[in-house]
Parts: structure tokens; C-alpha cells; sequence
């Protein structure tokens, strides 16, 4: 796996776990619409505010009914029944005050009865405040929390013997997402990330285009010099007679084709001939022979400014041994541990005894 999909595959997993916390600090407000009659003036009165807040575990759904308080005291709690009603016709909602149990038991209470929904009011002295409840042990009915003051007003209503209807409704979501100073924050740091990607990019633009500059003016320079390499080669005219337009064995290594009288070949620096035309351009490209790799810009003292940055040096610890009887044979590589000298040094040894052998069949 490439760094760059490792790198989008951390971006993701990061905006996921980002998203998922966020997910847990969104609420949904809800609309609570309450409708009676009068007892003065005998008229119907409808009040609405988007004062409700949807409990935590509660589905997002529309509840109505005639709203009910619970008979022995207004916090509905204790396993017994509490409210007048046990069935689900005609629909209501049981409206109960915070404290003394859990908003799962409070919640369990009325739908063992068959509220279609569960209001929460706060406590005394919280005024208009209310808090994203939660009641993981009481789902699938619909409950919300609303101020102590909302509440207050329609135990009364519902106290005086007025009936009150009562709609929930969803409101809209709020949250980190929707809050000001986090839309800030997240744009803030959208601009970052894109600055940060984008730089990335650039950068890793600009090295790539640095790299292919280099690389052109290199093989630009080593194809100047390969230019004024092949003007120094020897360039003959073929004639009849000549060897190599007689012989089936002397061919062109690049089109693969005998030689003709007439035709022109280059000699390189190793004696191999080819067509001029075939071997100009392979040399332009490759600055070797193509029998025997021969390279003819070092052959020709042409040196190559531009090369590969490739160490060719030996390992530090390695001395060359040059085995050698009036002439050096061959030379190989050397460690040689017992030496207190991180020099390289050059050792010559003495193989007279090859050259009686070698003399030997020559007698």
C-alpha cells in the first residue's frame, strides 16, 4: 500500500471519528403546540413554542393527545400504576416533573399505560432551562423535556378540570455542527487542511518538475557530448573487396544486415564497425557499443560531466591484492582484518612459480 493511500486512509478515518463525536452533542428541539378551552370566556386558546428538547433515545416523530398528570404525586415514579388512564384510546400524554427516579422509569411508567408520549418539565427554580435527557432503558415512544415554567402552566390548566390537547412536533437540530463558533473552527481548520494539502502538492509538484529538468539537461549534455565523441570516430567508405562486404559473418549489430560496397560504417574505439546511419543515433542514445558495451566517451577522453548519483567506491575496509609475475594478472578485493590501516593498500605478490609453469609447455 502506497504512502498516499495510507495518508487518505488516516484523512477518513479521522473525519469518521470526528463526525461520530459530533453526532453525540447534536439534539433535536421540539415544538409543543397545546390547545383549551377557556373557562371564562368559553373560547379556544392555542399557545406553541419551540421550547422542547427530544430526549436522547427518543424517535423523532410527531405525539398527540390530552395531556395527564400522574394521580399520587408529579414526578411519576414507583412501579405501581400513577396515572387514571390504561389504555392508548383516546391518545394521551403524561406530563411529569424531574426528580426522585430515572427518566427510564418515568418514561416506562406511562407507556405500561399507553401514553402516546412522555413530557418531562424541570425542577422548581430551573426557570425556561432544559437538558438532553437520557433514558437508554425507555425507547420507542416519543419524550421530551420542557422548563419548569412551560410545564407549571399546564398542571394548572390541567388541575382546574381544563382539558388541554397537547401536539409534539420535531423542531430543528442544534448543536456543535450548527453552533457559530464551531462553524468557525471547522472553517478555520477546512482551510488549514486544504492549505496544508495544497503546499504538499506544490511541493510535490515542484520536485518532480526539478527532477525531470535535471534530468533532461543531463541527458541533454551527455548527448552534446556523445555528438563530439562520434565526430572523432573513423568513418570509411566500403569498397568491393573489402572483408568485411565479402564475408557472411560481418553484419550490422543494429539492422542486422550485411555490409555493401559503397555503404558507409563508423569504427568505433573497440574495432567494431556498423552502418553510420544505424549507429549514430543508438550512440546518441546509449554511448556504447552495442557488441561489447564499450563506452566511447571515456574511450575517446571525453569525460561525462552529469552522472547518476551511484557510489562506485569500494566498501572502507577492502584493499585490492594485485597478483602479478612481470605483468598484473588480475586484481580482486580484499578484506584484510589484522591491518590497523583504514587505508586502502596496495599488496603485490610474487607468482614466479606460474610463469615456470606457463614456460614449461612452451619449452
Amino acid at each position: 500500500m502506497g504512502k498516499k493511500t495510507q495518508h487518505c486512509l488516516l484523512l477518513l478515518l479521522c473525519l469518521s471519528w470526528v463526525a461520530h463525536c459530533s453526532a453525540a452533542f447534536v439534539f433535536w428541539t421540539a415544538v409543543v403546540e397545546i390547545s383549551y378551552v377557556n373557562n371564562i370566556n368559553n373560547e379556544t386558546e392555542d399557545k406553541f413554542c419551540e421550547c422542547g428538547v427530544f430526549g436522547r433515545h427518543s424517535p423523532l416523530k410527531k405525539a398527540s393527545g390530552i395531556v395527564v398528570l400522574p394521580t399520587e404525586n408529579s414526578k411519576g415514579c414507583g412501579p405501581d400504576p400513577v396515572y387514571s388512564r390504561n389504555s392508548s384510546s383516546p391518545p394521551w400524554i403524561a406530563l411529569v416533573k424531574r426528580g426522585n427516579c430515572t427518566f427510564s422509569d418515568k418514561i416506562k411508567a406511562a407507556k405500561s399505560l399507553g401514553a402516546a408520549g412522555v413530557v418531562v418539565y424541570n425542577a422548581d427554580g430551573s426557570g425556561n432551562s432544559t437538558s438532553h435527557m437520557s433514558h437508554s432503558e425507555a425507547t420507542d415512544i416519543v419524550a421530551i423535556m420542557i422548563g419548569n415554567t412551560q410545564g407549571m402552566e399546564v398542571v394548572r390548566l390541567v388541575k382546574n378540570g381544563t382539558e388541554v390537547q397537547m401536539l409534539i412536533d420535531v423542531g430543528s437540530p442544534h448543536g456543535p455542527w450548527m453552533d457559530t463558533y464551531w462553524l468557525y473552527f471547522l472553517s478555520i481548520a477546512f482551510f488549514i487542511v486544504a492549505a496544508a494539502a495544497i503546499t504538499y502538492f506544490v511541493f510535490i509538484s515542484a520536485n518532480r518538475l526539478y527532477s525531470l529538468s535535471m534530468h533532461r539537461r543531463s541527458e541533454k549534455k551527455l548527448k552534446s557530448e556523445a555528438k563530439r565523441a562520434i565526430k572523432q570516430l573513423q568513418v570509411r567508405t566500403l569498397k568491393r573487396g573489402d572483408e568485411e562486404t565479402t564475408s557472411d559473418f560481418h553484419m550490422c549489430a543494429v539492422c542486422i544486415e550485411s555490409y555493401k560496397p559503397g555503404e558507409v560504417v563508423t569504427v568505433l574505439t573497440c574495432d567494431h564497425i556498423f552502418h553510420k546511419a544505424c549507429i549514430e543515433p543508438w550512440l546518441l542514445e546509449r554511448r556504447t557499443c552495442p557488441m561489447c558495451k564499450c563506452d566511447i566517451l571515456k574511450a575517446l577522453g571525453v569525460e561525462e560531466e552529469t552522472k547518476e548519483n551511484i557510489s562506485v567506491d569500494s566498501p572502507p575496509d577492502a584493499t585490492v591484492i594485485t597478483v602479478a609475475g612481470g605483468e598484473a594478472l588480475y586484481e580482486v578485493p580484499l578484506t584484510d582484518p589484522a591491518s590497523s590501516d583504514p587505508e586502502r593498500q596496495q599488496h603485490r605478490y610474487d607468482n614466479r612459480a606460474f610463469e615456470a609453469d606457463a614456460e614449461a609447455p612452451r619449452g
